[in-house]
């Protein structure tokens, strides 16, 4: 994998490039998000995901080369208990209540907004990425203003929050005493006990007999025709649950896992309970996002991985929790 394909998010359409490489100006300096101690109420409804084996992988043959989606392997899991659904806007805000933190996105000052959402004027605009130029970095953009200073969270209580870094996620799940789903745990959930299987429901296309996940209609980058009704995200309890009760693990918004990226990170061999890499640059992302499309990303699968460092935030990311 090259530089540029990392900064680009695997060269992923939907993938975010990483923070530095969102300004013109120059990376901010590095800025480490608060430490959180205190112990808060989570309040997102729990999945049960039973103890056993799963074939982790990718089966389809649509596998991207770069992301390592293969070797096909077992892999054996304990037993765990996982949110059915993303975290919303309405449980990262009693978090933030109750300890006063703030996201490197408030920190920084500035975070990644797909062009088609941008509400916020062109002084605001601190950076467009040369590979993915659909993309903005929005001055004041974050959790609270997800397209920028002339948008709030007014209706959006139910839907993922966004703009959350690996290391905001990671603070959550302190303040909630949790903690975030391994690569493994995550895919594991996500088939809902289907086995080989592309997508949470099965091998059906994602159009077929209406939509089943919250994906890019239109022409990528230029024109969504919002056919399934939703510009960027829809709340967290859309479409239907999977097997194991887990709303939209794919599409909506990427999520965070505990895991380093690697693209080779898979053993050929039966894994217990994997933790992934021991070290790494940046971390693991699961599920695709509103951005993915038909014809251009489809990352919105069971197996699809994708990777960002750890304190870029962007506005089709958000994270669920497992318990410890």
């Amino acid at each position: 994998m090259t530089a540029s394909e990392a900064s680009a998010g695997c060269g992923c359409g939907c993938g975010s490039p990483s923070r530095a490489s969102m300004l013109s100006i120059g990376p901010a300096p590095r800025v480490a998000a608060e430490q959180v101690v205190s112990a808060g109420l989570h309040r997102t409804p729990q999945a049960s995901v039973p103890a056993g084996a799963f074939v982790m992988g990718d089966s389809s043959g649509d596998r991207n080369p770069a992301d390592g989606e293969v070797p096909l392997h077992d892999v054996t899991l304990a037993a765990f208990s996982i949110d059915a659904t993303a975290v919303s806007n309405d449980d990262f805000a009693a978090f933030v209540e109750d300890t006063g933190y703030r996201t490197e996105a408030e920190v920084f000052g500035y975070s990644a907004v797909f062009h088609l959402a941008v509400t916020a004027p062109e002084e605001d605009i601190v950076g467009v990425p040369p590979q993915t130029p659909w993309w903005r970095g929005v001055r004041d953009a974050s959790w609270r203003a997800p397209g920028g200073r002339g948008s709030t969270l007014d209706g959006l209580g139910d839907h993922p929050v966004v703009h959350v870094s690996w290391n905001d996620a990671q603070a959550y799940c302190a303040w909630a005493g949790r903690r975030l789903p391994t690569e493994a745990e995550w895919e594991c959930a996500s088939r809902g006990g289907l086995v080989g299987a592309r997508y949470p429901w099965g091998d059906d296309d994602v159009d077929a007999g209406g939509w089943r996940a919250n994906i890019f209609q239109g022409t990528f980058p230029t024109l969504n025709s919002g056919e399934d009704g939703y510009l960027t995200t829809a709340p967290v309890r859309s479409y239907e649950p999977n097997g194991f009760g887990l709303w939209q693990t794919v599409g909506n918004v990427w999520e965070w896992c505990a895991d380093w990226f690697s693209p080779t990170a898979y053993a050929p061999d039966a894994v217990q309970d994997p933790r992934g890499p021991d070290r790494g640059a940046t971390r693991v992302l699961r599920g695709g996002s509103y951005l993915c499309h038909i014809s251009y990303c489809n990352r919105y699968r069971n197996a699809a991985r994708s990777q960002n460092t750890p304190d870029s935030s962007m506005g089709n990311a958000g994270f669920r929790t497992v318990a410890r």
